[in-house]
């Protein structure tokens, strides 16, 4: 799908340049042992790939998971060695603390140094950014746990290695069945994230016949009973949530007393291992969709993943394939295209691979990465809450629609 792209920085991108440079980024550089010998035109000159994602900010923990995933698939992909037909993988780390402008900054830095493959992209407002740089520049760009579906199909140099918010409708909508003459409630903040979410639901279930009303509490709300009782009172066939913050156990507990899961179904998403306790005693009433979970897959590469970030003292969570996801691609593009952008591209489009989710697929027509997603819900398991299969979505039961560049 890819075009012609100039190899230039534009003279608006040099300023950004300059002040990227003026900072003191942090940076570390991985290489694994082994290998060696160099490929068959004796060329030992490593590859360098810039990492740009939240290891501060508000998604900081997400950043986490993401590089231990990252380093976990590129051990994986590279047997242990870190290197490609005897090329090192030189990893450059640079910290967007979920600021665009700051992302946009150090990425044109990393493209001036002449690093061509990017990697990242904790917040969708950074990947969105960062996306039409790598065009520009004609650099490879694998956005990471940024779920907005604005990055499929955005260019021909981007391409994500985790879920976007298209597959999370689709699976919250595999609930209820087919959508046609149901009814769903959005029950959300009114903030940007609540207001994208019923624009997500309306656009999706909307789309295909639903009727979709919102239910959008103001941020600043401390009793949430009645938003609660409105939310019961709707008698939804389909209850979304999408609440973030601190007010999310008073949100769940008003639910719960005013009977809503009586009602209706209520969907969320599930989110990090520590977010667990804040669903109270509700727990166990709720249904999740999720794009991952340690539980849901059990095959040799998402072992693989386990065992290397557990040697490393982490823990497998939400966001951990996606930067082994991430690290997967990026090897296979350099192996199949060595030092040319174009030719990573074209390995990548329509590459079929095993991952920690199971047969991973990137759509050549718009780079939606089709993969298999999750119901579950959370059971007592000795006092612990955990995660329970409930049932696994193929991935063409929750592929977007093709998004043309």
């Amino acid at each position: 799908m890819h075009r012609p792209r100039s190899v230039t920085l534009t003279l608006a991108l040099a300023g950004v340049l300059a002040l990227g440079a003026c900072g003191s980024p942090s940076s570390s550089s991985s290489s694994g042992g082994g290998g060696g010998g160099g490929d068959a035109a004796g060329d030992s000159t490593p590859v360098q790939v810039g990492l740009v994602y939240s290891k501060s900010g508000p998604l900081a923990t997400y950043g986490a998971q993401y590089l231990q995933g990252f380093q976990a698939g590129l051990d994986y992909a590279t047997d242990g060695t870190g290197e490609v037909d005897g090329r090192p993988i030189e990893v450059i780390e640079r910290d967007d603390a979920g600021d665009p402008a700051k992302a946009v900054a150090e990425a044109t830095d990393l493209i001036g140094q002449g690093v061509q493959i990017l990697g990242g992209s904790t917040s969708s407002g950074v990947a969105t950014q960062v996306a039409p740089l790598a065009e520009q520049n004609d650099v490879l760009f694998v956005s990471g746990p940024a779920a907005t579906d604005a990055i499929t199909g955005i260019n021909g140099n981007t391409f994500r290695s985790g879920r976007q918010t298209y597959q999370d409708i689709l699976t919250a909508q595999s609930f209820i069945g087919d959508p046609a003459g149901k009814s769903v409630l959005v029950y959300a903040q009114d903030s940007a994230f609540g207001q994208a979410n019923v624009a997500a639901v309306t656009a999706v279930l909307g789309g295909a016949g639903a009727t979709v009303t919102p239910l959008l509490v103001p941020a600043s709300a401390t009793d949430l009973t009645p938003f609660a009782v409105q939310a019961r009172d709707a008698g939804a066939d389909l209850t979304f949530v999408a609440w973030a913050g601190e007010t999310a156990p008073a949100m769940w507990q008003a639910m719960g007393q005013q009977g809503v899961f009586d009602a209706t179904t209520v969907v969320s998403g599930l989110d990090l291992r520590a977010s667990y306790p804040t669903y109270g005693d509700q727990a166990t009433q709720l249904n999740f969709l999720s794009h991952f979970f340690a539980e849901a897959v059990d095959n040799e590469v998402s072992q693989a993943m386990a065992e290397r970030v557990e040697a490393a003292g982490g823990t497998v969570d939400i966001f951990t394939p996606d930067g082994f996801t991430a690290a997967q691609m990026i090897v296979h593009a350099i192996s199949e295209g060595g030092d040319d952008v174009n030719a990573m591209i074209d390995s990548l489009e329509g590459w079929t691979f095993d991952g920690v989710k199971g047969e991973l697929t990137v759509r050549a027509e718009d780079h939606a990465l089709l993969q298999p997603m999750f119901q579950a819900t959370l059971e007592d398991q000795g006092g612990t809450l955990g995660p329970v299969l409930v049932d696994t979505l193929d991935p063409e039961q929750t592929a977007p629609p093709v998004t043309k560049p």
